[in-house]
């Protein structure tokens, strides 16, 4: 059993920050990798919603090649999305759509889902949003395995792109692909773990049985229920992760900061490291800088006690993942200057622009 959070203080909370980058096609690579881990990354996260199966053991391989960095093997939990599709597909509201359990490829009339035995459990006037609203359905019918639906709001589908469905069918904690994964990655000496769609603190338990007491689950807030369970969970997970953005499918928008603030002063209460994660820095995707806001938001996420960042599009499959990377090192660097306060010359002398000198005097946090 892990140690009751009681038992710990904030003093003996990890004193350097995480960062976590996860790996895709733009860094699955060992010069990008050398980057991330010179950029100051603490381990790398393999997406299991983005990875197959069939893959997942060589790309263990390639990754503890490449760097002595621990690998953080992210599981797809209890959630529905879509399967492969055809590229380009668009739906049309008004018309029908059928979505089915089976692997095929997807186009506008069919869509495959996964896990395959959650469509079974979806029923008659079930509302459904696919990837964050970009189109909307209404389940009109089940039989044998197929949901017949009508498109209430157009839009593309893209590959597995998470799906919404309220009422919220109860799903398996984890897929079969799951219990595979997580077998596979114990064979391969992995000891750290990101529970998915972590509801309560029996996933953990679940999920603890299976991976050893000697390793480390990281427990991830994304859903109403977790939120409602949080305490407990808490206390049986070694970290808690805040996934803004999943989170954001069943919370409205506008509460998802009042959300974070408060899960991150549960977990510093319990003496728990938390982590944050989602549009951290979004624009890196596609561009060499960070907006003034996502630096705001970091640097006010770590102001509120997080203990680590998860960087995960900016990393997997943007432009500039060693610069974002980079990036999160340098606001990191920034914060901690800043618990100690900083003098104006700090924050106004370092522009290049900059052809006066600051006037000296010192700015403290409290």
């Amino acid at each position: 059993m892990p140690e009751s959070r009681e038992t710990r203080s904030r003093s003996d909370l990890p004193v350097k920050r995480a960062l976590i980058c996860t790996l895709g096609p733009s860094s699955l690579n060992e010069r990008v990798i050398s980057g991330l881990g010179a950029a100051g990354v603490t381990s790398f996260r393999i997406n299991m919603s983005h990875t197959d199966i069939a893959d997942l053991q060589g790309v263990i391989h390639f990754i503890q090649q490449c760097t002595n960095l621990p690998v953080c093997l992210d599981t797809e939990g209890a959630q529905i999305r879509t399967g492969i599709m055809n590229d380009g597909v668009a739906v049309v509201e008004g018309t029908s759509v059928r979505l089915v359990s089976e692997a095929i490829r997807g186009d506008a009339s069919s869509i495959p889902l996964t896990p395959g035995n959650a469509i079974r459990r979806l029923g008659p006037g079930t509302r459904m949003s696919i990837d964050f609203d970009s189109a909307l359905f209404r389940v009109d019918k089940v039989s044998d395995g197929v949901a017949e639906a009508t498109v209430t709001t157009g839009g593309q589908i893209g590959s597995r792109k998470a799906v919404t469905a309220f009422p919220s069918p109860q799903l398996p904690t984890f897929s079969d692909k799951d219990l595979l994964a997580i077998r596979m990655a114990k064979q391969n000496r992995i000891h750290e773990y990101a529970l998915s769609f972590c509801n309560g603190s029996d996933a953990v338990s679940q999920l603890r049985e299976m991976v050893g007491s000697d390793s480390t689950i990281i427990a991830k807030i994304e859903s109403r229920e977790g939120v409602r369970n949080l305490e407990a969970i808490a206390r049986s997970a070694d970290s808690l992760l805040i996934d803004r953005g999943d989170l954001s499918r069943e919370v409205r928008l506008e509460a998802i900061p009042l959300l974070q603030k408060a899960i991150i002063r549960k977990a510093n209460s319990l003496g728990i490291p938390v982590y944050v994660a989602t549009n951290l820095l979004e624009s890196m995707v596609t561009k060499r800088a960070p907006t003034r806001a996502e630096v705001n938001d970091v640097i006010n996420t770590l102001l509120d006690g997080a203990n680590g960042l998860v960087l995960a599009a900016e990393t997997a499959i943007g432009r500039y993942p060693v610069e974002a990377a980079r990036m999160i090192g340098t606001l990191l660097r920034e914060y901690e200057g800043s618990i100690e306060g900083y003098d104006l010359d700090d924050l106004l002398g370092d522009h290049p622009l900059t052809a006066d000198p600051a006037p000296r005097g010192k700015i403290s946090r409290s």
